[in-house]
C-alpha cells in the first residue's frame, strides 16, 4: 500500500504546488503508515528538490505530445494500481481538478476536494476536512472505499525542510496512449506566481476609478514580490482580465497576505479571499464591509496610501 501524489511540472520545473503536495503526501504516509511515492509525466530538470520534502521516489512517465487529460488519467490509474496505491493526492489546480476525477472514475475510488488538512484515522474510519459555506464551517468527511482521491488546496500547509536523501526515479511500465483531443496552442501568463500558488496578493476594485490607475497596484506588488488580483465588477467591465478575478466566481486564494485596495468587501469576494492568512483592506468609507474581516484596516483615500506604502516599502528593503 502506498500514498501517490502527482507533481505538476511547468516548462519542465517543479510547481509550487507540488512540494506542499510532497510534503503532504510524506506526512500522510506516515499517519497512514504507508510510503510515499510521486508520479511525474514528461520531463523534468529539478525532481531532486522534491527530496526536501522527504520524498524519495517518483514514477515518470514519458510524456506523448499527442495525449490529453483522459490518456494522462488512464496512465496515471494504471501506475496506482501497479503501486496498490491507498491514497492518491492532487493539487485543487485546473491540472488537478481535472484529472482527479478521471483518475476517481478508473479506480472506482471515493474522493473528496479542496481539503486542507493531513488525514486522520478516526474509530478505524479514514477522514478529511476542508472549508464548506464559504470557508465559515469546516465539514469532517469520511472515505470509505479502499481507494481513496483528493484535492489538496493550495498554502494549506507549509513543508518542512527535512534531511536531503537519494531520490529514486522509476521508468512507469505504463504509458500515454493518443487523446482525442488536439492541442493547437498553450498561451500561459509568464513572470508571475499562480494567484491559487502566491503567499503574497495585491487586490483592486472599482474605488480605483479607472484601469489607467492600476500602476500604483502593479508599482506595489512588485516591491512586495506579490502577484495581482482584482474584484468581479473590475473583471467584468474589462479593466483586468479574467484570470485575476478574485472571489465565489473566480479564484479561490489562501495567501499568507491579502491586500485589498478600493474594494467594499462584497461576501462573493470575502468567500475567495477569507482563508487569507493576513488580510488589509485600505478603503476611504468607513462603513465598508471589507473592515470587519481585516487584519488591519485603512480608512482613507487608496490614492494617497498605497503610493506611501510603496515608498516605505522600497526604503525598508534598501535599508
Amino acid at each position: 500500500m502506498s500514498v501517490l501524489v502527482y507533481i505538476e511540472t511547468s516548462n519542465s520545473k517543479i510547481r509550487k504546488v507540488s512540494y506542499e503536495l510532497a510534503y503532504y503526501g510524506v506526512q500522510a504516509g506516515k499517519t497512514l503508515d504507508m510510503g510515499c511515492v510521486g508520479i511525474v509525466v514528461g520531463d523534468c530538470e529539478d525532481l531532486d528538490k522534491l527530496t526536501s520534502c522527504g520524498l524519495s521516489k517518483v514514477v515518470k512517465i514519458a510524456s506523448n505530445s499527442n495525449g490529453d487529460n483522459g490518456t494522462i488519467a488512464d496512465a496515471i490509474a494504471e501506475v496506482a494500481k501497479n503501486h496498490s496505491a491507498s491514497l492518491l493526492v492532487f493539487g485543487h489546480s485546473s491540472i488537478g481538478k481535472s484529472l482527479m476525477p478521471r483518475v476517481a472514475f478508473q479506480l472506482n475510488a471515493g474522493s473528496v476536494t479542496g481539503i486542507n488538512s493531513l488525514p486522520s484515522i478516526d474509530s478505524g474510519q479514514f477522514q478529511v476536512s476542508k472549508g464548506v459555506f464559504s470557508g465559515k464551517a469546516i465539514a469532517t468527511y469520511e472515505i470509505s472505499t479502499p481507494i481513496k482521491v483528493v484535492t489538496l488546496m493550495g498554502n494549506s500547509l507549509k513543508p518542512s525542510l527535512v534531511d536531503e536523501s537519494e531520490l529514486v526515479i522509476e521508468e512507469a511500465a505504463v504509458s500515454i496512449a493518443d487523446g482525442s483531443v488536439t492541442i493547437k496552442e498553450t498561451k500561459k501568463e509568464e513572470g508571475t506566481v499562480p494567484l491559487p500558488e502566491a503567499e503574497l496578493v495585491v487586490s483592486a476594485g472599482r474605488g480605483m476609478k479607472g484601469p489607467e490607475n492600476w500602476g500604483i497596484i502593479e508599482e506595489l506588488a512588485t516591491v512586495l514580490g506579490a502577484t495581482t488580483a482584482c474584484s468581479r465588477p473590475v473583471a467584468d467591465i474589462g479593466w483586468r482580465p479574467h484570470h485575476e478575478h478574485v472571489g465565489q466566481t473566480g479564484v479561490a486564494i489562501r495567501p499568507n497576505l491579502y491586500i485589498a485596495a478600493g474594494i467594499s468587501g462584497a461576501i462573493q469576494h470575502l468567500a475567495g479571499v477569507n482563508n487569507s492568512k493576513t488580510i488589509v483592506v485600505i478603503n476611504k468609507d468607513p462603513e465598508a464591509p471589507f473592515f470587519k474581516a481585516a487584519d488591519y484596516g485603512i480608512c482613507a483615500d487608496l490614492f494617497d496610501v498605497v503610493p506611501r506604502l510603496t515608498e516605505s516599502l522600497k526604503k525598508f528593503k534598501a535599508s
